[in-house]
């Protein structure tokens, strides 16, 4: 592991030490920096700081770089349908029942094991067993995913969803008829206490939006486009719960009747962000998967 000490002087007094330790070295992400905080390979005069404190003039940091991991993650030979690539990042339509990385229980078959055959060049901010993930979605969603292939795209594109800029629109048919053409469900999210494998509403949970519009009814089920403001896990799932509409097929959030289709009824659309590299505003939409459309055929016939 490598050590360097940093003194600050009078001109970054005042600044955030992410953003000081990231002009320090060109391959320093300030993602990076905060992870590097975070585990305490960062010491502010002897003291284990928070990412976001204030640099006081004559501060004496002190860092120990982790000496880079080998990758252990298999690279598998995948049928990957990319929609977008280029030398900073890659866009990607899962499809449902695929894990996004892995984890306990799958440590092959992911989209990350795909990924690392594909291309060599992801962002290692995530960690060992997540190269390149931004953001996720759960194994039985299917839809498009953006994928950093540098460090500087990496913290772009994660800038980009904390500030609320990344177009992120899913379709999903629920349970039940929603009598409203439009809605925004503004609740807190968090671990349920009575169930710490899933996701609930919870008044000291964190900030979550998620705006809906109504696309089509039918009979005891209704299509709707959800379009995240934010994005915690499971949040449409919990969300659309939580005002009584569960997702169809959803084994853990749903009714216990609910439609046998292999998991919840939902898919990542479209996706739209702004190019790490150039600025420019790029935007994507992936039709859903053929399980997808036959449900929605069949309710429409049986209305």
């Amino acid at each position: 592991m490598e050590k360097m000490e940093h003194i600050i002087p009078d001109e970054q007094a005042g600044e955030r030490i992410d953003k000081v330790l990231s002009t320090l070295n060109a391959d320093w992400s300030r993602t990076q920096v905060q992870q590097w905080i975070k585990d305490g390979n960062v010491l502010v005069n002897g003291q284990k700081p928070k990412t976001n404190y204030k640099c006081s003039e004559n501060d004496r940091i002190e860092i120990s770089i982790p000496d880079p991991e080998e990758l252990d993650v298999v690279p598998e030979e995948m049928d990957l349908d990319i929609y977008y690539e280029d030398q900073d990042v890659l866009v990607v339509n899962k499809p449902k029942g695929m894990v996004v990385h892995p984890a306990a229980g799958h440590g092959t078959g992911t989209l990350v094991n795909g990924l690392m055959a594909h291309c060599k060049d992801l962002s290692g901010i995530n960690g060992v067993m997540r190269p390149g993930i931004v953001h996720r979605i759960d194994k039985d969603t299917s839809g498009l995913l953006m994928v950093a292939k540098n460090d500087m795209a990496h913290e772009s594109l994660v800038n980009q969803l904390m500030n609320k800029t990344v177009t992120r629109k899913y379709r999903a048919i629920v349970h039940g008829v929603i009598p409203h053409d439009y809605g925004t469900i503004d609740a807190p999210i968090a671990r349920d206490p009575k169930d710490r494998q899933s996701m609930s509403v919870v008044d000291n949970g964190k900030h979550a939006v998620t705006h809906f519009q109504v696309l089509e009814r039918y009979r005891d089920f209704t299509l709707v486009e959800c379009q995240l403001e934010t994005g915690r896990t499971h949040q449409i799932r919990v969300h659309m719960k939580y005002i009584g509409y569960p997702l169809a097929g959803d084994p853990k959030y749903g009714p216990r009747k609910t439609l046998d289709i292999g998991g919840q009824a939902l898919h990542a659309g479209v996706l739209g962000f702004k190019h790490p590299r150039s600025g420019e505003y790029l935007e994507f939409e992936a039709p859903a998967p053929a399980y997808f459309k036959e449900l929605v055929d069949n309710l429409a016939n049986n209305r």
